[in-house]
């Protein structure tokens, strides 16, 4: 009787953000254009930084992979919700779920071990200015974002396999507008204790490891911004750290909201907003936050809009990525 009750799930039912089939058309909207936003926002910093060899130095070379880590963040989760809401259909089949999940997994964490890596870059720029080109060298660079891959693609590939072994009940209602860790678990008739200790292991080395770096670098920038004795000099340093900071402060916020806080099942939709916050709001301010606040990328975006078809031979985007 127990193996009947523990028979195989092929599919899940995401219920989206609001069951109420009139808020349906309203959703479908608002996450169509933040959708649209985020993809081409983040394109158009790609392209901006491709196309601008002022601008192919690490702290850019990071930003336009932080763009596209956005970029496909978005696109695991929004396209599918977008179909659901338009077919009036709240399914997703059991591998497509574990897919989505991995997937979501990766491109979050890249975004997190990015940022980290961004700080390092600028406090090795204010800091220690004359070995910049020496500790943030091409190879070095291409290294980080190798190691980031590899830290993600591992940590994303430990949690779907340790799902894959669990069984699930004849309940497969997930309360969630895409396929997360923690709504699958309650599903799960197995023992999930491992996937329990793994989740939170896990994520809070992926969010507390860079955010360590990041609070240490940042640390050191402001300790040595402030012993600059012009004033104009602490401005000019401050500006090239403002935008990033901004982002921190977003991604964190919601991201420890969401993975390092007891879940809570009758939270009244808290969590759902949160998710949202950290999986749609954040990666679509990113290009807005990059481009109003740093004078580098508005002349970039001007350039860009201002080339048309007379691009430079040599440009492409292998130079950046």
């Amino acid at each position: 009787m127990d193996r009947i009750n523990q028979s195989s799930v092929t599919e899940f039912l995401l219920l989206g953000l609001s069951e109420s089939p009139a808020q349906q058309p309203l959703l479908f909207g608002i996450f169509l254009g933040m959708y649209l936003v985020t993809v081409l926002g983040n394109l158009l910093i790609i392209l901006a930084i491709s196309f601008d060899p002022h601008l192919h130095t690490p702290m850019y070379f990071f930003l336009a992979n932080l763009s596209f880590a956005d970029a496909c963040f978005s696109s695991t989760t929004i396209p599918k919700m977008l179909v659901n809401i338009q077919t009036q259909s709240q399914t997703i089949s059991y591998g497509g779920c574990l897919t989505q999940m991995q997937f979501f997994m990766i491109f979050g964490a890249l975004d997190d071990f990015l940022l980290g890596v961004m700080a390092y870059d600028r406090y090795v720029a204010i800091c220690k200015p004359l070995h910049y080109s020496t500790l943030m060298s091409p190879l070095v660079c291409v290294l980080f974002l190798i190691a980031c891959w590899v830290l993600t693609i591992l940590a994303a590939l430990l949690h779907t396999l340790l799902m894959a072994r669990l069984s699930f009940c004849a309940g497969n209602t997930i309360h969630h507008f895409y396929c997360d860790m923690v709504p699958l678990l309650q599903l799960s008739c197995s023992d999930t204790s491992t996937n329990q200790v793994a989740l939170f292991t896990v994520a809070s080395m992926i969010l507390t490891g860079p955010l360590f770096l990041i609070i240490l670098s940042y640390a050191h920038i402001i300790s040595s911004i402030l012993r600059v004795p012009s004033a104009s000099g602490r401005q000019k340093a401050f500006s090239t750290c403002g935008s990033h900071l901004t982002v921190v402060f977003l991604f964190y916020g919601t991201a420890i909201g969401v993975y390092l806080c007891p879940p809570s099942s009758h939270s009244g939709g808290k969590d759902k907003v949160a998710a949202v916050f950290y999986t749609v709001v954040t990666p679509m301010l990113n290009p807005f936050i990059y481009s109003l606040r740093n004078n580098d990328m508005k002349t970039a975006l001007r350039r860009l809009f201002g080339i048309h078809n007379c691009l430079p031979r040599d440009s492409s985007l292998v130079s950046v990525f």
